[in-house]
């Protein structure tokens, strides 16, 4: 039996066991009650919850709530799009990252450092609205699916990450593969991808987030295309219809049907929304932490 069996734990490590364990638990309480907070309003009957009292449990359960916004005309073709572009955005995203990155952190690159000056100063000054909405009229991207992807391909911050990363990557690596006769595409496919897949899951979450959430680009460039809409801008617009209240109740009626705009209210509609908003993002997360932990052994073993 190993010396530091449970049965030889000294009155301190026993001490620090149960502190440590008490603040575990808290911490996953404190965390985890927001979201069962929500996830009951969102089940309960709107007019039994504006008396509040609700926790993690409904008292009137009923999925009127989530009724009301998928009879939504437009929420379909929104969470299509949304899913696209999530995916599309991801993975185009993180390998154009990851490519610039990659180059930047080669030593033998002779504008490393103007290169790296240049992108970091995209950080601290930006054109605008006006001239972006401009640019992305220039170039013809107005009503167009490929504004949700092109503009965001290369991210500065991204960049920055990923060639952080990489620079701490043996140079050795690389150069060996070189003498062997390795493309640069060849070394950074095969040999520094593999390596960086902590960083790249760590990257490919944040895009995913951003793409997901992103509603205020539809509202710019493809508010008029209702084939372009996106699910957070349609969620958007049944929010702001249900907050007009009593005055703007035909309004509502005619996006969810007289029964549903009855039966609803604006805090019912509102954790309902955020549920749908975040329940499909969620589920990415366990997926990336997989090749996040694939990654890191990974990396290990060649290092």
């Amino acid at each position: 039996m190993s010396k530091f069996s449970s049965n030889r734990l000294t009155k301190g490590d026993r001490i620090f066991d149960f502190v440590n364990y008490t603040f575990l638990i808290l911490v996953f309480i404190v965390t985890l009650y927001p979201f069962l907070n929500v996830l009951a309003i969102s089940l309960n009957d709107s007019t039994d919850t504006v008396r509040g009292g609700i926790h993690i449990w409904p008292r009137e359960f009923t999925l009127e709530n989530y009724k009301t916004i998928f009879e939504y005309d437009n929420l379909v073709t929104g969470l299509i799009n949304s899913i696209l572009r999530t995916v599309l955005g991801t993975v185009l995203g993180v390998f154009s990252s990851a490519m610039v990155a990659f180059t930047l952190s080669r030593s033998d690159f002779q504008g490393r450092k103007f290169v790296s000056i240049f992108i970091v100063l995209t950080l601290y000054f930006s054109g605008g609205l006006i001239p972006g909405y401009m640019l992305m009229r220039e170039l013809n991207l107005i009503n167009t699916f490929w504004v949700y992807i092109l503009p965001g391909m290369v991210n500065a911050f991204n960049i920055i990450i990923v060639r952080s990363f990489m620079d701490g990557l043996p140079f050795a690596l690389q150069e060996s593969a070189k003498m062997d006769g390795a493309s640069d595409f060849t070394i950074f496919w095969r040999i520094v991808m593999p390596l960086c897949m902590p960083v790249l899951a760590t990257i490919a979450l944040f895009v995913a987030v951003g793409q997901w959430n992103a509603w205020f680009d539809t509202y710019l460039y493809n508010s008029s295309n209702p084939s372009l809409t996106t699910l957070q801008y349609e969620l958007m617009k049944i929010l702001q219809n249900t907050n007009m209240g009593a005055s703007d109740a035909n309004s509502f009626r005619g996006v969810a049907g007289e029964e549903a705009a009855k039966q609803v209210s604006p805090e019912s509609i509102k954790m309902a929304i955020s549920m749908v908003t975040i329940i499909p993002i969620l589920l990415v997360y366990p997926f990336l932490q997989k090749y996040f932990v694939q990654g890191m052994t990974l990396g290990a073993v060649k290092s």
